[in-house]
């Protein structure tokens, strides 16, 4: 089932007709369906969401969302975006942390224009002191992206992150590499359908990879964010802390936008820290996808949405 329904969302995910009719009726209105998980379509909207979140103590990191483009200019065009965010973030005196994803860039297309692309995003966002999270895609893109950021940790850009996904085999090893530059790691559980011979099938299996790797990070790691909305894991990482007498500033919690904000004023409430990723933008339908395929109870929320249940 864990895996299966992954599998059934990702697909979708991919449906241009059904992306079609979401752009079209996904965003309409204040109470449309997708507003619960996305922040709106504009920088505007977003940062009115972020100012909501900092009233409540909360921590944030905004993205623009766009991922797979297919030519230059369109990889130039976010790369663009990207830096009219910083300025627009700068003016309106919110938190400066983004994040973003190498198809956005162009790592389809040419591995050194996309580098140069993250370059003229981290130049301006060094100078106004924004921290960069470099989002982790599907397996394909898991090295690739490791090598780019490294490269740019070489280049001496200190103000990225890089995330993890524990549901893959090899994430322990991409740990310790991380541990050891000294880089700060955003753990998730993982999000893409990915096969047996890659990533770990059953939600006991990610679950056990995803304890043992926050363990390793808080042991080792630079401030780690340990992302999930599932109460086990962080009734556990806050266990693992204690025991270890690692105090809460040493590391943080995030969730997404719209999902479980119960639990993020719970540990606010409980002296953690708390930061939840914002996600703006019209190309919103395949991260709005994964979201439930991740978890059922947001395919609940969506279909009451439909039928006009508000709450």
């Amino acid at each position: 089932m864990y895996a299966g329904a992954k599998a059934i969302f990702y697909a979708l995910s991919r449906s241009a007709s059904l992306k079609r009719l979401a752009s079209k009726y996904g965003m309409a209105g204040e109470d449309s369906f997708a507003r619960r998980f996305i922040a709106g379509e504009t920088v505007e909207e977003a940062i009115q969401a972020a100012r909501a979140l900092q009233s409540r103590g909360l921590l944030l990191t905004l993205d623009y969302l766009g991922e797979s483009v297919r030519t230059m200019d369109e990889a130039l065009a976010a790369t663009k975006e990207y830096v009219r965010l910083i300025d627009v973030l700068v003016a309106s005196g919110i938190e400066r942390n983004i994040s973003l994803k190498l198809t956005q860039l162009g790592i389809d297309i040419d591995r050194a224009t996309c580098v140069d692309n993250l370059r003229r995003i981290l130049e301006p966002a060094q100078r106004h002191g924004f921290f960069v999270r470099i989002d982790m895609e599907n397996s394909p893109y898991t090295e690739v992206t490791l090598a780019v950021f490294e490269t740019l940790w070489q280049q001496q850009y200190r103000n990225i992150g890089i995330a993890l996904q524990a549901y893959l085999h090899r994430t322990e090893q991409d740990v310790r590499r991380m541990n050891e530059l000294g880089a700060r790691v955003r753990l998730v559980k993982g999000a893409y359908k990915e096969g047996p011979d890659v990533a770990f099938q059953q939600k006991s299996e990610v679950d056990a990879s995803f304890l043992r790797l926050m363990q390793l990070l808080l042991d080792h790691g630079t401030y780690p964010a340990i992302a999930t909305h599932d109460e086990a894991m962080l009734s556990a990482t806050r266990a693992y802390a204690a025991q270890q007498q690692i105090a809460p500033d040493r590391y943080e919690f995030q969730m997404l936008y719209g999902i479980r904000r119960d639990l993020q004023a719970a540990l606010v409430a409980g002296g953690y820290r708390m930061r939840v990723y914002v996600p703006f933008g019209r190309q919103w339908f395949p991260y709005f996808m994964r979201r439930l395929g991740e978890r059922p109870a947001n395919i609940g929320f969506v279909v009451r949405g439909i039928l006009g249940e508000r709450r």
